[in-house]
């Protein structure tokens, strides 16, 4: 693993356990070189998925890009960092499962809001508001009255 201070390529792994709810594994490594220490992670990945965009273009999947726009959405939410992980890698996995390597990135975002709602209503939303590419407070309004229960008009 090439070190990201200096770049040398001989570093030493000084600390391993799982982590991600034993989906990955955080290796703490050494660098002799310039004393540097930093960490990565190894997950088992079982297949490469490709992303078809909305315009049809196609690019490849990247956990970390999912990652920021969930982390993004959770921002300032109290929502436990390993809870957020454990939700990352659950829809890495399922979309690993689904047998395709061309995967639709409207079924990820359907995915992600679906999962983001069972968290937090409020990182549902925002995420939904980027995803749904809300233009006016009308949208806002729009989706938020269909998550709300319709409240029924008393008579008193």
């Amino acid at each position: 693993m090439r070190c990201p201070f200096c770049g040398n390529v001989d570093t030493q792994v000084k600390d391993s356990r799982p982590a991600e709810d034993h989906v990955a594994i955080r290796r703490r490594r050494f660098c002799p070189s310039c004393a540097g220490r930093f960490t990565t992670y190894e997950r088992v990945q079982l297949r490469d998925l490709v992303v078809i965009k909305t315009n049809g273009k196609r690019e490849d999947f990247d956990r970390d890009k999912l990652e920021r726009s969930i982390r993004i959405a959770l921002q300032k939410r109290p929502v436990e960092p390993e809870r957020v992980d454990q939700m990352i890698s659950g829809i890495v996995r399922r979309l690993e499962s689904m047998g395709e390597t061309d995967i639709n990135s409207k079924i990820i975002g359907e995915i992600v809001m679906e999962r983001l709602a069972a968290i937090d209503t409020v990182a549902y939303v925002r995420f939904a508001s980027v995803y749904k590419n809300f233009q006016a407070t009308g949208d806002f309004e729009d989706f938020l009255s269909e998550l709300r229960p319709p409240t029924s008009v008393s008579d008193n």
